[in-house]
């Protein structure tokens, strides 16, 4: 997690109580949910995110993203108007079933979330990365809380859903978790660009910067929204994710 997402992160965990005098540290809970959550959203979690575009490989080669300025628009809008709103949206629903102890509402929105993607790569990229999640969460970070979300649980459970499970269970507030999460996307959707344009890792940080606004200001969308509101009118990129299933020469798999 790069150092934009810790300094969003960080204020949001620490409370008046659990701060030493002198501010020198994260204490007690807010250490180990900060600790946790730089470790799950890392680029090194093994979920196998660098495997995936998002439909970005398919957007390259058809000439609409060409450089950094066009890249970043294209993630903006996939941020506000897209997917990276729409799991956000999964994400609140699931940390809060969780929460709540509401396990019709964590399996319907878990349902909702696996029929809500728009091509059978995208459908492959979001329930592989859940279920790795899920398994590497399960083997090194074992809760019973966990263990219990979990065992009420059918079918798949996509990417977004298995984080929001995953840390309401381990206890960690959901706004901080969502920041990070969207940093994550936004952070691997730029890895992608920058291998495919290509970008320098200069210019890739630009584009991480100049979305600052855009991550921070979707999360707070997601955190009001309900499932009544979700929606997507980035047809382009949906195209794009639908393109690549037969793109020619191909490094992602979505």
């Amino acid at each position: 997690m790069a150092i934009t997402s810790i300094t969003t992160v960080i204020p949001m965990l620490m409370t008046t109580t659990s701060l030493p005098s002198d501010d020198s540290a994260l204490m007690g809970a807010d250490a180990a949910a900060l600790y946790r959550l730089m470790t799950w959203l890392s680029p090194a979690f093994p979920v196998g995110g660098f495997s995936y575009s998002s439909g970005i490989e398919w957007a390259v080669e058809a000439g609409d993203i060409g450089n950094a300025e066009t890249l970043r628009g294209w993630l903006a809008a996939m941020l506000t108007d897209g997917s990276g709103f729409c799991d956000g949206v999964f994400l609140v629903q699931a940390h809060r079933a969780v929460e709540a102890g509401d396990h019709g509402a964590l399996r319907d929105v878990a349902e909702l979330a696996a029929a809500f993607v728009p091509s059978r790569e995208r459908q492959l990229e979001t329930s592989t990365q859940g279920r790795a999640f899920i398994e590497t969460a399960r083997a090194a970070w074992t809760h019973p809380g966990l263990e219990q979300a979990l065992s009420h649980c059918e079918g798949t459970l996509v990417y977004p859903v298995a984080v929001g499970l995953v840390v309401a269970a381990h206890g960690i507030p959901l706004q901080p978790t969502l920041h990070a999460f969207m940093h994550a996307v936004v952070s691997n959707w730029i890895s992608a660009g920058s291998r495919l344009i290509p970008l320098g890792q200069t210019d890739g940080q630009r584009v991480l910067a100049a979305l600052e606004p855009v991550v921070a200001a979707t999360p707070e969308r997601a955190m009001c929204a309900t499932l009544d509101d979700l929606g997507s009118a980035t047809f382009r990129a949906d195209l794009a994710s639908l393109r690549h299933e037969t793109q020619y020469t191909r490094l992602f798999r979505s």
